[in-house]
């Protein structure tokens, strides 16, 4: 019997089934990562006020220090996605490992430096002299964990490669779990204060590093790839992470900017600014799970030398992230009733934040194409021109943002900024991959 060809709508569903299968684990596992903070918060913050103030500084430097690596995700995911596409197993996991092996080094360099400059780091953020000893406290002890961290990133990305966002979820929800109950029982139960919220967070980490660990070892030794370091793959895994790198910190310094544009309007927009930043974030999740799936498919059909595959995956999750973007856009306006009491009740602060936050509703639909073209071309290996395409966003954000304040703009005038920004994104992704230079198939780039 003769097999009826595929239709577009049969291929459509198919790449639906891909991306829901990748996305929802993925959105999972990304939520659960910053509740890590929200239970140190909750639990610190019984303790006093410069206990949570220091926990905040703390954190806030930690943060950032993991969000710069986070091309040890991304690089590695785009780099095994290949390796499977092409049928080879054994080197997807080979370069899992380089990418492991890259996220240790980085680590241990990262506590050589960090520890012993912490008071240093803590005074810089400007912290008063009552909450600074809290958190170097906090800061010294956390700071062990960050190889611990750096290497899940580098085995999300692994995993995310191998087409498996379960496994990533569960380790998330297993992490987030301990980290609560070690908080409670360290700084209560065995008295330790802030310290014990930190000594809970590290063993955490290092659970959910070892638990990863495991899974890839058990994958190596069943397909015969090898665990020893390889210089060469290492130094492979560092130079594709250089543009992601340039890239990740451009986009910080648009968000670093904002948040310095939005102090210099006053307390009641800086407050305001925290409030939507938060929703922002919240949003972002949602939308780079979608972007995460990009990541992993394109890469699989790019390793397959499937060119017309990935043309269609690729028009198939823009159409996701539109219809996502659209979906979040109305969610805020409606829910804003219930969003804007859960943070504020002061009506100056309601004043500032509501068309602000119509701004950010508007602009949804801009993010999720943005989200879903960045993963995809990710996805392709295409770091270099996602690092240019964010230092020309960024030479084009800062100067419109630094003047909201001297031509009498507001919050809004802000936001406006801030979606002028996205349409750039949108801008210089969209003309690549209409160029169709990103699409470069084989096991390697």
């Amino acid at each position: 019997m003769t097999k009826a060809p595929a239709t577009p709508k049969n291929g459509r569903r198919r790449h639906d089934r891909e991306i829901i299968a990748l996305a929802v684990p993925a959105f999972g596992a990304l939520v659960a990562e910053p509740l890590f903070v929200m239970v140190d918060s909750a639990v610190v913050g019984h303790l006093g006020t410069p206990q949570l103030a220091g926990l905040g500084i703390a954190a806030a430097l930690l943060m950032t220090a993991v969000s710069i690596f986070v091309f040890l995700a991304y690089a590695t995911t785009a780099a095994v996605a290949r390796r499977v596409g092409a049928g080879d197993l054994p080197a997807a996991i080979r370069q899992g490992m380089d990418g492991i092996w890259l996220a240790l080094l980085l680590g241990a360099a990262v506590v050589a430096l960090a520890v012993p400059t912490a008071p240093w780091l803590v005074d810089v953020f400007g912290a008063s002299d009552t909450a600074a000893p809290y958190a170097i406290t906090y800061l010294r002890i956390s700071i062990l964990g960050i190889p611990a961290m750096l290497v899940v990133l580098a085995a999300t990305g692994v995993l995310r490669g191998l087409q498996d966002t379960r496994t990533p979820l569960y380790v998330a929800i297993g992490g987030f779990t301990v980290n609560a109950a070690l908080n409670v029982t360290l700084v209560y139960g065995a008295g330790l204060g802030i310290a014990g919220s930190a000594w809970g967070t590290v063993i955490a980490q290092v659970g959910m590093a070892a638990a990863y660990l495991v899974v890839v070892i058990r994958g190596a030794r069943r397909h015969g790839a090898s665990l020893r370091p390889d210089a060469a793959g290492i130094r492979a895994s560092a130079q594709a992470g250089v543009p992601l790198l340039i890239r990740t910190l451009s986009l910080r310094a648009v968000l670093m900017i904002a948040t310095a544009v939005a102090a210099r309007l006053g307390d009641v927009d800086i407050a305001a600014h925290q409030i939507i930043l938060s929703l922002w974030s919240l949003t972002a999740f949602a939308l780079d799970a979608i972007a995460i799936a990009g990541q992993a498919i394109i890469g699989r059909y790019l390793g397959a030398n499937d060119e017309k595959g990935a043309r269609e995956a690729c028009r198939r999750m823009v159409e996701w992230g539109l219809g996502c973007g659209i979906a979040l856009g109305i969610l805020i306006v409606l829910a804003r009733p219930l969003f804007i009491p859960l943070f504020t009740s002061d009506p100056s602060v309601k004043d500032t934040l509501l068309p602000a936050l119509l701004v950010v509703a508007v602009s949804q639909p801009i993010a999720g194409v943005v989200f879903v073209l960045d993963g995809v071309l990710m996805g392709a290996g295409d770091g270099r021109y996602l690092a240019w395409a964010m230092l020309v966003t960024l030479a084009v954000f800062a100067p419109v943002a630094l003047l909201v304040p001297s031509l009498g703009g507001g919050l809004t005038a802000l936001w406006w900024a801030m979606t002028l920004m996205m349409a750039v994104r949108l801008v210089t992704l969209w003309l690549r991959t209409r160029s169709g230079r990103w699409i470069v198939t084989g096991a390697t780039r």
